[in-house]
């Protein structure tokens, strides 16, 4: 489908379509591949870190720094995910390269050092004063801050939200989505003894519930944009996505993490480095007592302070203008230029004659016979 989506025709339209860059995840896997069959750019915007450093872990490597210097197995976490992803799909990737995209197969060796020895550029999207740049990576990898899409504009929220903000202090916004699986009757039970412990009030989201059964101080919500719901809540408390995580800090909102797998236990390790919220709790074990202790941690002055700082500082970010500019300042203009026509962008190859040309070219050669 990778290949696919570089070179057939525009499914509505009929439109003939050939990529002349592609901008990818790390997950997606064949987009390196497609680039070289077409020779042309490519580009890597994510939300997590995929590119070696001394600094952190690999989002996805649980380590063990017992081993060894924690720069040292930091970097080494990043090598370890590369090798375990291509020993899986190694005869998938070769054979996609070799019967469908005509190149040479791969050994492990280039396979995994593929992103780094071709200076691939990425642009990270969260924010540097959350997690700045390490020093150790290069200049063709960067952080642009988070990308928003603004959804309060046209949102009117039912009457009995409103009312249950009104009549009280400020909630803790408490969301899982569709994660929880089988646990989620323990996480909720959990949940409803930390308020009770607590006294807090809470907005509930994403269990699957009877409202009539809830809690005086529980209100459960349906669909609600993050960035209008979170500018009334004390606090979030949520698995951890990279989204609901800058919408919440955007807030300048003390913040929760209960992970269950994937870059989750990241972002929940660095939002405890900055003092926004308490240390990640793995949504596998977390118990009543733990998140009570949690939702009294982000009532405290300095967290809700710590919180309102990061906030500050995402209004001078502009996260896809930059992302926009970096992809562009990381083009090699000088390899993309028609020849014959230097003004257009080569789209098309003539091997015979070493040539790259542009559609406009091709359509002149083309009516010149």
């Amino acid at each position: 489908s990778t290949w696919k989506a570089c070179i057939e025709d525009d499914d509505e339209t009929g439109v003939s379509f050939v990529a002349e860059a592609i901008i990818a995840n790390p997950p997606s896997y064949g987009h390196i591949h497609c680039a070289q069959k077409l020779q042309i750019p490519l580009h890597m915007i994510f939300t997590m870190p995929w590119s070696p450093t001394v600094q952190f872990p690999h989002p996805l490597c649980k380590v063990d720094y017992n081993r060894a210097s924690i720069e040292k197995i930091n970097r080494l976490s990043y090598l370890l995910v590369e090798i375990f992803t291509w020993s899986g799909i190694h005869s998938i990737i070769n054979d996609f390269r070799k019967n469908i995209l005509g190149l040479s197969t791969l050994h492990t060796r280039q396979a995994v050092r593929l992103m780094i020895d071709e200076h691939v550029p990425h642009t990270y999207c969260w924010s540097p004063s959350l997690v700045p740049k390490p020093t150790d990576w290069p200049p063709h990898i960067d952080i642009s801050g988070f990308f928003f899409l603004d959804l309060a504009t046209n949102y009117e929220p039912p009457e009995d939200l409103i009312q249950f903000l009104e009549s009280g202090d400020p909630p803790i916004y408490i969301g899982f989505g569709s994660i929880t699986g089988h646990d989620s009757e323990r996480i909720l039970q959990a949940v409803f003894e930390a308020l009770q412990i607590t006294g807090y009030r809470a907005l509930l989201s994403g269990f699957d519930v009877n409202v009539d059964e809830l809690p005086s101080n529980v209100f459960r919500i349906g669909n609600c944009p993050h960035d209008w719901l979170f500018q009334h809540v004390a606090a979030v408390c949520h698995h951890g996505g990279a989204g609901t995580t800058a919408a919440g800090l955007r807030a300048g909102k003390p913040t929760i993490i209960v992970p269950f797998f994937g870059d989750q236990f990241f972002w929940g390790s660095m939002i405890s480095k900055t003092g926004a919220g308490p240390p990640p709790m793995p949504g596998k074990t977390v118990t009543a007592k733990q998140l009570a202790t949690a939702f009294t941690f982000v009532h405290d002055p300095e967290v809700q302070s710590a919180a309102l700082k990061i906030s500050s500082n995402f209004q001078h970010e502009h996260g896809c203008e930059t992302a926009v500019r970096s992809f562009h300042a990381n083009l090699p203009l000088s390899k993309m230029r028609s020849d014959l026509e230097s003004s257009f962008g080569a789209c098309f190859r003539l091997n015979d004659y070493n040539l790259q040309i542009s559609r406009p070219v091709a359509q002149v050669l083309l009516a010149a016979g």
